[in-house]
């Protein structure tokens, strides 16, 4: 059965390493006969949460907040799976992603709950100069227990300095598998 997947790319380079991986896991779960909708989040005008919880899960915006998250949220409403991409940045996802994750907290307010649950999966894709990813991973492991989605696994690709270090890894092939596999 086709799925609905949702990219939220946290990188600042269109074609960079985490990019790269992004690409890959899309082309094998295309392959796979789903339908994928990459956000690359450094292009979009997104501010930050203001904590104000005036948010409505029912409402086409549920943010009080009128930017481009108005884009994905009706993407994130009807997925069913969520990919989590970014480069480490300071041990943990880049400010882009947070960014949108804390303003998705909107669909869990007022009226309804459309984020948690509801059968949904995610993965995690994130590339480094580095290899200390370990407070990412908490987060993320974190994150997927509170939304009680299914945890489909991470690729992390360390020790990529330069753009384009990453091509020919083998991370990039388990990019490419992980879209695949999702059933």
């Amino acid at each position: 059965m086709s799925k609905k997947i949702v990219i939220l790319n946290g990188s600042p380079r269109k074609k960079g390493n985490t990019s790269a991986l992004v690409q890959a896991f899309a082309q094998g779960a295309e392959s796979a006969g789903h339908t994928v909708t990459e956000f690359f989040l450094d292009g979009m005008k997104i501010h930050g949460c203001k904590g104000c919880f005036g948010g409505q899960s029912s409402r086409a915006c549920p943010c009080v907040q009128r930017d481009d998250m108005k884009e994905i949220y009706p993407a994130v409403r009807t997925c069913d799976v969520i990919v989590l991409a970014s480069p480490l940045y300071y041990w943990t996802m880049s400010g882009q992603i947070k960014t949108a994750l804390d303003r998705l907290f909107a669909l869990e307010e007022g009226d309804g709950n459309l984020l948690r649950g509801h059968g949904r999966a995610s993965a995690l894709l994130m590339a480094a100069e580095g290899s200390g990813f370990e407070d990412a991973l908490l987060y993320y492991n974190h994150l997927m227990e509170h939304l009680a989605w299914e945890n489909l696994g991470h690729i992390l690709a360390g020790g990529n300095e330069n753009v384009g270090d990453i091509e020919g890894k083998p991370e990039v092939s388990a990019a490419y598998e992980l879209g695949k596999s999702i059933v």
